[in-house]
C-alpha cells in the first residue's frame, strides 16, 4: 500500500468555498479513483491543511495525483509526497 501526503494552505476567507470544493468535486473524484484504499483530511490549523490519502499500490498513488489538485477555492498544494505504507493498524 503506498500514501500520498498532501501539505496545503487554505486561503481562510474562502474555506466554507473550499470545503465544499472538497465535498461535491474532489472527494467523490477521488474515492472513485482506481486503487484508493482510504483519505483522512486533517483540520486546517493557520491556514495549513493535510491529507493523507492510501492507494493500493505506488502507481495508482501516483495516477490519482491530478486529482489532488483539484479546483478549491483559496487552496494552493504545497507538496505531494509519495511513501509506502510500512505498518497499518485498525
Amino acid at each position: 500500500m503506498y500514501a500520498a501526503l498532501i501539505t496545503l494552505t487554505i486561503d481562510p476567507a474562502q474555506a466554507p468555498a473550499a470545503a465544499a470544493a472538497l465535498m461535491n468535486d474532489i472527494l467523490p473524484k477521488l474515492t472513485a479513483a482506481p486503487g484508493f484504499v482510504s483519505g483522512q483530511w486533517l483540520e486546517p490549523v493557520d491556514g495549513r491543511g493535510m491529507s493523507i490519502l492510501t492507494f493500493e499500490n505506488e502507481e495508482r498513488a501516483r495516477a490519482a495525483a491530478p486529482l489532488l489538485g483539484g479546483s478549491a477555492p483559496g487552496v494552493t498544494i504545497e507538496s505531494v509526497e509519495f511513501r509506502r505504507v510500512a505498518l497499518t493498524a485498525p
